[in-house]
């Protein structure tokens, strides 16, 4: 169950050899992401959460943005740990909507995931 964003980026090549290499890649993701999408060369199960791509954006582009902003060292802690406060609230709401889908963890369970 990859994360989303760098770290998608760096199980994606993972994932293709594990294809090349003749394994079944079974890829779970939440039905908002950054940088997963569908690929030929996995299967993707997804579930829904109670946000949107627009509310994903949003807080990343803030998040971001801060960063270049002036301020104290201070200031800019206290953004920072605001908007990563607020970003790692997207993975365990994702977390726990995956963990409260019944089907897909049944299907995980049944498949020896």
């Amino acid at each position: 169950v990859p994360a989303d964003g760098s770290h998608w980026l760096s199980m994606r090549e993972v994932v293709d050899i594990l294809r090349q290499r003749g394994h079944e890649v079974v890829v779970v993701a939440p039905e908002v992401t950054m940088r997963i999408k569908p690929s030929k060369n996995f299967v993707m199960k997804v579930y829904s959460v109670p946000y949107t791509q627009e509310d994903l954006k949003k807080e990343f582009q803030a998040f971001f943005h801060f960063s270049f902003e002036q301020g104290s060292f201070i200031e800019r802690f206290v953004k920072a740990y605001q908007g990563i406060k607020r970003i790692t609230t997207f993975g365990v709401t994702s977390c726990g909507h995956l963990l409260q889908n019944k089907e897909l963890m049944r299907y995980l369970e049944d498949s020896k995931f």
